[in-house]
């Protein structure tokens, strides 16, 4: 099979798993506190795919590169994936799955900002604006005073803060230098990523004194184990190597098919409240995105 046509079996691969992972935090935040359920997952993912890779004989990154990968650990996984998890605590597994879908849009304008960068086209701005009204009629009929109205905002804007870091480190990953990154082992490379950032978050999670509240059930180790060997060593490595062999703007197309398939089973498994204005805001979010997609 040729590189290419492996680059889009692990973009399919992405958006059919990702899609699951939403339902599988919510049920794992049931018992397991948010910031050391992400950083356990993170770290036993990179532990077991790095001593794998190192069984079978493979150059795992050097110290030199540590520093770089400890940054997109943080980014990708500390922000990206951590907003995703504290949202979840106070917002639906679907709603932060509709959320999340305006990473292409902070994709977009990161990129535009940095030298070099894609310009924003009328086209492009014109899918900011719809995307950003739909994420607007999605959130703001739940935006009230009084606690509940202050939680669920929380949850918004976790997203969005998820929004910017993995954004951040998708363009970083792909921009910084392609001659290193070609001699790369992309499993080594993601392996690390998971490690370094799962550490971050399991110091978080004890600086934020999570540690008395950890605790398993059944149903909630089982989610846990999909999100460690589906959702982080399969879906993640799949992302890593479609995001070296594809362009940015077309591996941020899984963030089409991740809020359906969130949605679908968040109303299914967990009765999760979904309704007209959820849909017709849904859908003006991912009008937005064609139109961030499209060529200007």
């Amino acid at each position: 099979m040729s590189t290419s046509r492996r680059a889009y079996l692990a973009f399919v691969i992405v958006c059919l798993v990702w899609g699951t992972t939403y339902l599988a935090i919510r049920i794992s935040l049931e018992t397991i506190p948010p910031l050391l359920m992400a950083g356990i997952r993170w770290v036993a993912a990179g532990s077991i795919l790095a001593i794998a890779l190192k069984l079978r004989g493979e150059t795992l990154p050097r110290p030199g590169s540590w520093p770089t990968l400890t940054l997109l650990g943080i980014l990708l996984l500390g922000f990206g994936n951590g907003g995703v998890v504290w949202a979840e605590q106070t917002i639906s597994s679907g709603l932060a799955a509709v959320l999340v879908a305006a990473c292409p849009f902070w994709m977009v304008g990161i990129d535009a900002l940095l030298p070099g960068g894609a310009t924003l086209t009328p086209r492009k701005l014109a899918g900011l604006i719809v995307g950003f009204l739909g994420i607007v009629l999605l959130v703001w009929p739940e935006i009230h005073v009084g606690e509940s109205g202050r939680t669920f905002l929380q949850g918004v804007v976790a997203c969005q803060i998820a929004c910017f870091g993995w954004a951040a480190g998708s363009i970083y990953a792909r921009k910084r230098g392609h001659a290193e990154a070609k001699e790369e082992n992309v499993l080594a490379t993601a392996a690390f990523e998971m490690l370094f950032g799962g550490i971050v978050l399991l110091i978080a999670g004890v600086l934020h004194r999570e540690a008395a509240q950890l605790a398993f059930s059944a149903r909630s180790a089982g989610a846990l184990l999909y999100l460690v060997f589906f959702g982080a060593i399969g879906g993640f490595t799949a992302y890593a190597y479609a995001l070296k062999h594809m362009p940015v703007a077309s591996v941020s197309l899984y963030a089409y098919v991740n809020p359906i398939i969130a949605v679908v089973l968040g109303t299914m498994v967990l009765k999760e409240p979904f309704n007209a204005r959820m849909a017709a805001a849904g859908a003006i979010v991912l009008v937005g995105m064609a139109l961030v997609r499209a060529e200007g």
